[in-house]
């Protein structure tokens, strides 16, 4: 495998241009389902930078805006094989009105929204990448744009993406908290599980001995439950009780949900199965009953530290002079359901912190090296199949 020193790709990235770039980005208010300024927006930039695009029809699956948008770039070597880059264009929350502060190398928002850095800083980080690259005149194969809807309530445009309209089978997502450098090869299934306890509903005045809570059923039962960090792979959570009409009516149902993730699916079904199984036999013993759905999230990943993603991301890293370093996540990401797709991918970090707040913030360093290990990845992908 082909090992440089420096990146000539990565040195053609204009961190200022970048900067703008992101903050121009940051500022189009697309939350999750109503993504269409961005897509607007793509519309333009992509053609100039010698994308085609077409946009898939997931959005009608829940009443979003717009699709998923495939973007492909020929490059100037067809014989390499293509690669992508994937990130989603929604935010969690409304960017309106936002205004982007600078301090001590750091980006916040003004404390009355969110930033948006996530992921908004991979969208501008890919867009001047393969600005530099035309620019700079590196050689490159194809290189394609994989750009999700409504990722933040739980993936849901990767989830209902037209596969057949993407060329690529390889790629990279940058999604994570972690410096530029972080290499993520493990992430985790996740499932839903959905608890409906029945008791038997009274007037707490008129007819309360005919009363059984389905309030107190589930309490028994998830003080028996196992939850939290069950193992070093696995994780559950309850996060929602959901139930009752009036404070003077015993509740005869309640809706009990919760989540579990673990790196082992077999660890996975088997706190499912523990967590029903404690609720139906603690409403049982006082005459109440449970009715389980479980609802698949996505499936993990685990990709090999041999493969030549790993191996490419590393070189890259070292190409731009940033420390590279492999770990694993409980967390999700369009990763998890682009690989169960057949679209073989790993997580890398970009350094946005407190995500989801309007604490978040991303340093003005970790912007401008996404841009440049984007434009070293493409350009080492490019070195590694031409010496094969």
């Amino acid at each position: 495998m082909t090992t440089k020193l420096t990146s000539s790709a990565a040195d053609h990235v204009n961190g200022e241009r970048l900067l703008d770039l992101f903050l121009e980005l940051a500022k189009l208010n697309a939350p999750s389902g109503e993504e269409q300024l961005v897509a607007d927006y793509l519309k333009k930039a992509l053609p100039d930078l010698g994308f085609t695009l077409e946009f898939d029809e997931a959005h009608k699956n829940f009443d979003g805006e717009v699709g998923n948008l495939i973007a492909w770039h020929e490059g100037t070597d067809s014989a390499i094989p293509p690669l992508f880059f994937s990130t989603h264009m929604d935010t969690v929350l409304p960017t309106e009105g936002l205004k982007p502060v600078i301090k001590d190398g750091v980006i916040h928002s003004d404390g009355t929204t969110i930033l948006g850095a996530d992921d908004r800083a991979a969208l501008a980080a890919y867009l001047e990448a393969i600005r530099a690259i035309v620019e700079g005149g590196i050689p490159h194969g194809p290189i394609e744009f994989i750009l999700t809807v409504n990722e933040q309530p739980g993936l849901v445009g990767a989830r209902y993406m037209d596969y057949s309209k993407a060329k690529s089978k390889t790629g990279y997502i940058f999604d994570s908290s972690g410096d530029v450098g972080q290499i993520i090869l493990k992430g985790p299934y996740s499932s839903r599980i959905w608890m409906e306890v029945e008791g038997n509903a009274a007037h707490i005045a008129l007819n309360a001995e005919e009363g059984n809570s389905a309030f107190l059923l589930a309490a028994d039962g998830l003080t028996k439950m196992k939850l939290g960090t069950i193992d070093d792979e696995t994780l559950a959570n309850i996060g929602i009780i959901k139930g009752g009409e009036l404070t003077s009516i015993i509740p005869g149902s309640v809706t009990v949900a919760g989540e579990v993730r673990s790196f082992s699916k077999d660890k996975l079904d088997a706190q499912l199965e523990h967590m029903g199984n404690v609720m139906k036999e603690a409403a049982a013993k006082k005459g109440g009953k449970v009715s389980i759905k479980i609802e698949k999230k996505y499936s993990g990943f685990n990709i090999p530290t041999e493969d030549i993603l790993v191996k490419t991301a590393e070189t890259a890293a070292q190409n731009i002079q940033v420390r590279s370093y492999l770990t694993e996540t409980l967390g999700g990401a369009d990763t998890n359901v682009l690989n169960e797709n057949g679209l073989t991918c790993l997580t890398l970090g970009l350094g946005f912190q407190n995500i989801h707040s309007f604490r978040e913030c991303i340093s003005v360093e970790n912007l401008v090296n996404t841009g440049r290990l984007t434009a070293a990845l493409i350009e080492q992908w490019y070195l590694n199949h031409k010496e094969d």
